[in-house]
């Protein structure tokens, strides 16, 4: 079924989010109280909750968004290009604004899909929730209140879904495939864990844009792998 998707027509994309503020401290009392709630879930040992917050860019509730970048595969001269661009803000209701309007924009154009890793369990609904909570109105491919489950599945790709088969059990890291398909790996410089030191205690979005970017390319050649073709040089990457 996959080869029968056009490439052309799919948006690849993925996000990188920080918690909302750079330590616990600066929570207002209600916000830890709530922070203390969730965290009690997962905390071990002698950990507290002002000592994972660390973790908080992972819960759309106590996160935002700082990136999103999105890539589109097309052919120059017979040859395929990755062409890649970044939505990146340190305020987050901007960069969500230009993200859907892109969205709409490209829409326009004919019939689309998205694409991401573990982006059903994870970048699908943060962006929709984070636009919610910026008071941005949902883009209508991420409007998907009531809708099917097949018919989410055909316009929301999950290359982790794909990969699971049917098993819902099993977790599988964009890393772990991209070695397994002999994809060069986009962890060359951080990973995800320390998107959040990078953000606050360097200050370095850029080279979280960059880090970002290099997921989405892999990514698409992930997807090229799953239809059975050949993966791109390094060149076909094109930053705009």
């Amino acid at each position: 079924m996959l080869e029968n998707i056009n490439i052309e027509s799919i948006l690849f994309l993925d996000i990188e989010t920080v918690p909302q503020h750079e330590s616990y401290d600066l929570l207002n009392e209600k916000m830890q109280k709530l922070w203390d709630k969730k965290a009690s879930h997962f905390l071990q040992d002698e950990q507290t909750p002002a000592g994972v917050y660390e973790r908080a860019g992972i819960y759309s509730e106590f996160g935002k968004i700082i990136c999103i970048s999105v890539g589109t595969l097309y052919q120059k001269k017979g040859e395929w290009k990755c062409r890649v661009k970044s939505y990146a803000n340190h305020n987050e209701k901007i960069l969500l604004q230009e993200f859907v309007n892109m969205l709409e924009n490209f829409s326009s154009r004919g019939v689309i899909k998205l694409c991401a890793h573990n982006g059903q369990e994870f970048d699908y609904p943060y962006i929709a929730r984070r636009c919610l909570v910026n008071g941005i109105k949902l883009p209508k491919i991420l409007d998907i209140a009531g809708a099917k489950p097949w018919e989410v599945k055909d316009v929301l790709l999950d290359t982790l879904q794909l990969w699971k088969f049917g098993d819902y059990k099993h977790y599988t890291s964009l890393d772990l495939l991209c070695a397994i398909f002999d994809i060069p790996t986009p962890k060359d410089d951080i990973d995800g864990s320390q998107v959040a030191g990078v953000y606050y205690a360097e200050n370095d979005l850029d080279r979280i844009i960059n880090y970002c970017e290099k997921d989405v390319f892999a990514l698409s050649q992930l997807f090229l792998r799953y239809q059975g073709r050949p993966i791109l040089p390094p060149d076909a990457l094109e930053s705009v």
